[in-house]
């Protein structure tokens, strides 16, 4: 099957190369943006794509929503499979694209969108089959585990290890939608769309780790805890809960041996137990293999990973909650239900009882419109 690349940056790089060593798959045409098309093979028209009729499938790397949005639903209405890597994408529009694919016959498969070389989205649906899955989650953010990683380990501070890992490739000049927990929400949100057929868009709770200081980890360490930044999600009633926030997992959790850019992704079935994947979250070549997975599932036959009965949701974080570590100014420590309080030069550390994740977030929200500086993180035992 000849396949087509839209986009021709790092991934789009990876997966032609890995394309052209590859059992069955052969690569076609790559789109490139006017004036780059410097090589036979690239094109700058979508319509040398999606009008060639030896091209079979075609492989999604852009990122963001337009113009990917447009050239995809414009593959799929050409008859072409499409596998994409844009979480972006699949989050706002998944379901729509996949009633296109249905309409036409073709697949569209993402599970290089959510966890790079780590194939979460892919056994997460082949298990949705045959067992009921009860949760998922895990470290989906290489970038972020990095920087705690190394603020965890070389006691760095957080300014430093965002450099390290801009100049390593791991994070984006703008490392925005790393740092904030975006990218990890829009994971777990493909992450639940696949395992309970609801796609969350409101009501999700998001917290990065903008404000975590090198002081902080020390607390953690003292405490005998590592901190890392997790995605939650699993059904409640007629909806999910879906939340991103740091959290405090003892030495004896699988999360604290992941470290550098690695992910671990994890899914709770009701027969087979808890699963549990780690591997490069990222780069090159591990999301290109996520890629050519995919593009070998549509030669096998697979046709869907966006359940045809999905439906949008507003998740519910009321009822899902834990103690909390807070970092805050000495004057608000008294807005928390506190178990446990230390102050030094008007800063509080407090650990909390047990707050659902809506009471957390959105207390915090309220603190910071006054002013205050706050870090907070799940603890988990």
């Amino acid at each position: 099957m000849k396949v087509a690349i839209l986009g021709f940056g790092t991934v789009g790089q990876g997966v032609y190369e890995m394309l052209q060593k590859a059992r069955d798959l052969e690569p076609g045409p790559v789109l490139v943006r006017p004036g780059k098309a410097d090589a036979d093979y690239k094109v700058t028209d979508i319509s040398a794509i999606t009008g060639a009729p030896s091209v079979g499938a075609v492989v999604e790397v852009l990122g963001g929503i337009e113009p990917a949005r447009t050239w995809v639903e414009q593959a799929l209405q050409a008859g072409k499979h499409v596998v994409t890597a844009n979480k972006a994408l699949v989050a706002q529009c998944g379901p729509e694209l996949a009633a296109v694919a249905r309409e036409k016959g073709v697949a569209l498969l993402f599970s290089a969108a959510c966890g790079g070389g780590v194939p979460f989205l892919h056994n997460l649906a082949l298990s949705t089959r045959s067992d009921d899955i009860l949760s998922v989650g895990g470290i989906l953010n290489g970038t972020t585990n990095y920087m705690l990683d190394a603020m965890q380990s070389r006691g760095a501070d957080y300014a430093e290890v965002l450099k390290d890992a801009q100049q390593l490739g791991y994070a984006e000049a703008d490392p925005t939608a790393d740092v904030s927990g975006l990218d990890a929400l829009r994971k777990i949100m493909l992450a639940c769309a696949v395992a309970f057929e609801k796609l969350p868009c409101e009501g999700l709770y998001n917290e990065g780790i903008e404000s975590l200081t090198a002081d902080d980890v020390r607390h953690f360490r003292g405490m005998g805890y590592t901190c890392r930044l997790v995605a939650k999600g699993g059904p409640v009633g007629d909806t999910v809960f879906a939340f991103v926030e740091p959290t405090l997992v003892p030495a004896s959790a699988a999360e604290c041996a992941v470290k550098d850019n690695y992910n671990l992704a994890r899914y709770e079935a009701k027969c087979a137990g808890d699963i549990v994947l780690i591997g490069q979250g990222a780069g090159r070549y591990p999301t290109a293999s996520a890629v050519l997975r995919d593009l070998s599932d549509v030669i096998a036959g697979q046709r869907v990973m966006m359940p045809q009965a999905c439906v949008r949701v507003t998740a519910d974080c009321s009822g899902c909650g834990h103690p909390y570590y807070v970092r805050l100014p000495e004057a608000f420590a008294g807005k928390l239900p506190c178990d446990k309080v230390a102050v030094d030069n008007g800063i509080a550390r407090v650990i909390t009882k047990a707050l659902t994740v809506k009471e957390m977030h959105d207390t915090a929200a309220a603190l910071r419109t006054r002013g205050a500086q706050v870090f907070f993180a799940g603890i988990e035992e």
